[in-house]
């Protein structure tokens, strides 16, 4: 499996962005405490105190409520530069490894009905037949959601990638950092498969379309995305099918 650039990119890009949220979070905990010791140092001064006690007090709750202020400011702005960095991050299918040699079959076509009935279908993994008329959100699931709505999916011009459940959680990790790519209306979805063929590692699939590989391989990965992502015959814009689950 050739992953390493983008785990290393991954992992480079989720580091600084943790890194800010730890910060915001320790720079918060010194605010509350600064607060808590400037609103007991307060108290102090309504005890009997002379005046010119009562003026170093005073000065010194002021100064304790600055720092506090500047503080809370500091880690406001860490749990800002946290959230816009994950905002921010670029998935565009174009920086995905491509130009690979690849081996898509071109399956049967079996209709796009939508209905909510009991659905048996022609292929083993299906990309195209009858379909449930809801279909799920992008992203990598743990679970099997059922065919009837991935079909859906691969309608929506969405690019599955069904893995092992017994996958090595290197493996995994990259699906994850795979399923946040998107192309106008159309993502990614990477699902748990007990149908996957004795000898392959992932199945990738897109509207009747279907790339088995022994071993996953990110560059005809890449490739077929490239090539197939946002291709179904329903194309939906991203202003509305925002993360999928369009009904």
């Amino acid at each position: 499996m050739d992953m390493n650039m983008n785990h290393m990119q991954m992992d480079h890009e989720a580091g600084t962005s943790y890194l800010w949220l730890i910060v915001g979070a320790i720079v918060l905990l010194f605010s509350i405490a600064a607060y808590i010791w400037s609103s007991r140092t307060h108290k102090s001064v309504l005890a009997h105190m002379k005046k010119n006690e009562r003026a170093v007090i005073k000065k010194k709750t002021r100064s304790i409520r600055l720092g506090a202020h500047a503080l809370l400011g500091v880690s406001i702005i860490a749990f800002v530069l946290f959230f816009m960095q994950g905002a921010l991050t670029k998935y565009d299918v174009a920086d995905l490894n491509a130009g690979a040699a690849i081996n898509v079959t071109d399956d049967k076509y079996y209709g796009a009905d939508h209905t909510e009935e009991p659905i048996q279908y022609e292929m083993t993994i299906p990309t195209s037949g009858p379909h449930n008329p809801h279909d799920i959100k992008f992203g990598f699931y743990t679970d099997f959601p059922g065919y009837p709505y991935l079909v859906h999916n691969l309608e929506h011009g969405d690019i599955i990638i069904y893995y092992r459940e017994n996958a090595s959680d290197e493996l995994k990790e990259h699906l994850k950092y795979l399923a946040k790519f998107r192309k106008a209306g159309s993502g990614i979805l990477a699902v748990p498969n007990k149908d996957i063929p004795e000898g392959s590692e992932v199945v990738v699939t897109a509207w009747t379309k279907t790339m088995k590989l022994d071993h996953f391989d990110d560059a005809k990965v890449g490739t077929f995305i490239n090539k197939y992502i946002n291709q179904g015959p329903e194309k939906i814009p991203a202003s509305i099918r925002q993360g999928g689950g369009t009904m």
